[in-house]
């Protein structure tokens, strides 16, 4: 049976945390501060899922975040309560983003581009781009297939089970979408040997 990826998280919600426990502690945290420095006024959060990048928010930015999945959105609005209390939390795709054009400053996603199928990313970096401000930053955290023989074997041995349970690839092309968006790349590095990268775009 093949799971949407609305029904795929809708299904994992109540695990996600603890099934992503071992990786939080030992890669995510320092990454997902580094996605948040320098930014600061109006900021979305696309993907926000169970708000894990909630504690990293700049103090003076006024963070949004959306999510398809309502029951990750539950968890989101329990862990992230400044955000919900402000009503700031939206079930909503981020290729159909029900924003006004330039309604943020910049804009963040933590291992969304990886889950969107290839036809769908585009679209994705088109909204995004669409409703930050021309001049702002676009910051994307995203796993990808390794270059490394030893690690690249390693991947390909778990690719199905995070394609089962996270609808994720390692073989997305997001850096090469993002020009074809009409985004400016201005930054493409590993953060974490060669397994993920941070993108940051500029919208022109």
């Amino acid at each position: 049976m093949q799971f949407s990826n609305l029904s795929r998280y809708e299904r994992i919600a109540p695990f996600y945390d603890l099934l992503d426990l071992p990786f939080e502690r030992s890669r995510y945290r320092a990454l997902r501060r580094s996605m948040f420095q320098s930014l600061g006024g109006r900021v979305l959060d696309a993907g926000v899922g169970t708000g894990r990048n909630c504690a990293y928010y700049p103090p003076d930015a006024i963070v949004s975040g959306i999510d398809t999945s309502p029951a990750m959105l539950a968890r989101a609005h329990r862990r992230c309560r400044t955000v919900s209390a402000a009503g700031r939390l939206y079930v909503m795709d981020v290729t159909k983003l029900e924003f006004p054009a330039g309604s943020f400053d910049a804009a963040v996603a933590t291992f969304l581009f990886c889950v969107l199928p290839d036809n769908l990313q585009v679209p994705a970096l088109c909204e995004l781009g669409r409703v930050v401000k021309p001049g702002g930053l676009i910051r994307l955290l995203e796993y990808v297939r390794p270059r490394g023989s030893m690690r690249r074997m390693v991947s390909r041995v778990w690719q199905p089970w995070i394609a089962w349970a996270y609808g994720a690839s390692f073989d997305r092309h997001t850096e090469q979408y993002i020009p074809e968006a009409e985004l400016e790349l201005v930054e493409s590095r590993y953060v974490l040997d060669d397994l993920i990268k941070l993108f940051t775009a500029r919208v022109p």
